[in-house]
């Protein structure tokens, strides 16, 4: 696991990154961890190395706060895990639209950081992942994470992904392929379920944008699997 501190108060970022060599020994997991005193230090850093697996960023900090950096690098990363620091609880309801995995209040205690570092590594291991496409002569793999949604046309099922595959398969061989983050909803549509955002009676909005019309009668299924999931 590849780990970024950001916070602009040095004591603080190493207690984190103390407890982050801690969790390392007592699960046998390799962590490699950086500090970055300001959220523009670390976007610099990022705009040449991708790499990270783990964020950990202070919410309040002069100049860019943190969840301003989280929705930059959400932008590109969806697979990056973030965690908030702050050391008021009024700033907990910020953010929620980058997928935070947790929000920790300073000083920050070990056994809840320890806690959210575990679910931290086993996203990370669901989201390594793939659904593999054979298009034209060539193999394609597509991140499960990064998969929208699955619906068909006749004989033929798209993959809308960052980019959208065809191919003449069945939805029922999908389904086996996929993880318990996907949702058949109706005959012709699977759900990433972490890529919706809303859900009405008649549509399923996603975090892109796009509205999917939903099926009869998989409104109420629909919820409690996305409840399920949380």
């Amino acid at each position: 696991m590849r780990a970024a501190i950001c916070d602009d108060r040095a004591e603080d970022a190493a207690f984190v990154g103390k407890l982050l060599t801690e969790w390392s020994g007592t699960r046998g997991q390799e962590v490699r961890w950086e500090v970055f005193p300001s959220a523009e230090s670390f976007l610099f850093r990022y705009a040449e190395d991708k790499t990270f697996d783990l964020l950990v960023l202070d919410i309040e900090m002069g100049g860019m706060d943190g969840v301003s950096l989280a929705r930059s690098i959400r932008r590109e990363d969806e697979a990056v895990q973030i965690v908030f620091l702050t050391g008021y609880s009024d700033y907990i309801a910020e953010g929620y639209d980058v997928a935070a995995l947790h929000y920790l209040m300073k000083p920050v205690d070990r056994t809840k950081l320890f806690s959210v570092l575990d679910r931290a590594a086993e996203k990370l291991r669901q989201n390594q992942r793939c659904l593999n496409l054979e298009l034209s002569g060539e193999m394609v793999r597509i991140p499960l994470y990064e998969i929208r949604y699955l619906d068909v046309h006749q004989n033929y099922v798209t993959v809308h992904a960052k980019a959208d595959y065809t191919v003449k398969r069945s939805l029922r061989e999908f389904e086996r392929e996929l993880d318990g983050n996907f949702y058949r909803a109706g005959r012709g549509m699977i759900l990433n379920l972490r890529q919706i955002r809303r859900v009405t009676r008649t549509e399923v909005h996603l975090a892109d944008g796009t509205a999917l019309p939903l099926p009869r009668g998989a409104y109420e299924p629909l919820n409690r699997a996305i409840i399920a999931r949380t």
